[in-house]
């Protein structure tokens, strides 16, 4: 089996490591992936084998190569199979497995949850505070074969192109974050035109809103959010959010706002910019502490509500109907490589210019 692993101490029998650290050897993890042969797992009786199809190059993959701070306080153990958004087909299912069988085509919820806390108990798994994600905590991916708990798998019923149906994760995320409140008829502002924010972006066009205007630093990334139907992408470099509002003739401010970008300076412009009552769904994570003026939040009464991965396995549904509704998102993946050239196309992710970047493991 091939595998795109982080660099490390190899555990078990798998071989996983650097080109020039062989099988045992006891290197400290470091900045870099490996791309290696490996055995191919055995799944347990309540897992399920997948022939990994596609797979798209997420942020977190980009941290965890980089072997940055973030990385080193999320990943528990190395080296680890790195990636969590695939498509594939099932291979092989585990003894205990009843519902699933070999050559279904599926995508995975790459969250897996206790099972036994309260939030879980509830019914409500995706609020489960002992989550581990594959590709971080637990083997991912960026392999020839992935073993997955059958609790954790979508089954795809409908036809569908496997570069999209390896996004679904991304696109829960925008899903998750465009629909927290309704947006038919409302004038939504989204910030960060990464392929998620974009994707949250065509969410709420198909979900009725009236506008939805894109913000960003990126002219490549906001030409593509024009193209894919915005009804206004805003370099705040050279427009402000208020000329925004008079180009498209709004006098009150956004209803809602979906902060995609994790950076201050857009949080604060998106609640200065927001209509008295407005909902602001916030998905990016800040790299530092953000100052906020807090009395604009209290007098103009406004919601400011967390979103963090997707309801499992609600949000699964929505994006399914959404699809079979129309909504096109294939647009948003912008390049393809096969795994083998996998380091041009983390090159490709982190210039930061891309849409979605997509490997073909086929």
């Amino acid at each position: 089996m091939l595998i795109i692993g982080l660099r490390g101490r190899p555990k078990g029998s798998r071989e996983i490591s650097l080109k020039a650290l062989p099988l045992g050897s006891t290197a400290a993890p470091e900045p870099g992936l490996t791309y290696i042969k490996a055995p191919t797992p055995t799944p347990g009786p309540t897992d399920v084998l997948i022939k990994v199809w596609r797979t798209g190059i997420c942020g977190t993959d980009l941290h965890i190569e980089a072997w940055d701070d973030w990385a080193r306080g999320a990943v528990s153990t190395t080296p680890v199979v790195v990636g969590h958004e695939f498509s594939g087909e099932i291979v092989a299912v585990g003894s205990a497995v009843t519902d699933l069988s070999p050559g279904q085509f599926v995508s995975g919820e790459g969250h897996l949850v206790c099972g036994q806390c309260r939030n879980c108990r509830a019914g409500n798994r995706h609020l489960c505070q002992r989550t581990k994600g594959i590709g971080v905590q637990i083997d991912g991916c960026f392999a020839d074969h992935l073993v997955l708990p059958a609790t954790n798998v979508w089954v795809h019923k409908q036809p569908i192109d496997p570069d999209v149906a390896a996004i679904f994760d991304p696109f829960g995320n925008a899903v998750h974050t465009a629909l927290a409140f309704p947006c038919l008829g409302e004038d939504v502002l989204v910030s960060g035109a990464g392929p998620i924010g974009i994707m949250a972006a065509l969410v709420a066009k198909h979900a009725g809103a009236r506008h939805v205007a894109i913000t960003d630093l990126s002219p490549e990334r906001l030409a593509l959010a024009e193209r894919l139907g915005v009804s206004k992408a805003i370099d705040v470099r050279t427009t402000s959010l208020a000329q925004a509002q008079q180009e498209l003739e709004m006098s009150e401010g956004f209803d809602v706002g979906l902060e995609m970008s994790g950076a201050g300076s857009a949080l604060r412009a998106m609640i200065d910019n927001m209509r008295h009552g407005g909902r602001i769904a916030m998905l990016g994570i800040p790299a530092e502490e953000i100052s906020l003026d807090w009395s604009t939040v209290v007098f103009r009464m406004l919601t400011i509500k967390g979103i963090y991965g997707r309801e499992i396995f609600e949000t699964w549904y929505a994006m399914a109907v959404l699809l079979q509704s129309g909504l096109d998102i294939s647009g948003i993946i912008t390049d393809r490589f096969p795994a083998d050239e996998w380091e041009a196309a983390f090159q490709t992710a982190r210039a930061g210019a891309a849409g979605k970047v997509v490997l073909d493991w086929t």
